[in-house]
């Protein structure tokens, strides 16, 4: 028998509990972590450098930004780009990939302005 909670969620979130492939998971892999959802945030403004991004997202060390750039890179959220300049300049841009995480930010958005600390 169902509880009333249950009977409230919607079908694909009830089968996603069973789903060995879960798409919550796999988001989570992706969006880990604050700085990476920040960075993702940025990025949907179109494409930006180093210190540009730096500057949007807050007190992150350049360490942390770097790696969390990489991760980023490496799944296919993003791109880097390198251009032959003295010094070289490097501009990080979301991919389509990237870009289809626009509506699970907004989402983010809208529940934590809903509900406020």
């Amino acid at each position: 028998m169902e509880t009333v909670a249950e009977q409230q969620v919607h079908p694909e979130l009830m089968a996603a509990r069973t789903d060995q492939e879960c798409g919550i998971g796999r988001t989570l892999q992706v969006l880990d972590g604050k700085w990476t959802t920040l960075i993702v945030r940025e990025l949907l403004t179109g494409p930006l450098r180093f210190t540009e991004l730096r500057a949007g997202i807050g007190p992150v060390s350049a360490k942390t930004l770097t790696d969390r750039l990489r991760v980023l890179e490496h799944q296919g959220i993003l791109t880097r780009t390198i251009y032959p300049e003295v010094p070289p300049r490097v501009v990080y841009e979301l991919t389509e990939q990237g870009l289809s995480l626009q509506t699970v930010l907004l989402a983010m958005l809208r529940w934590g302005r809903a509900h406020p600390a």
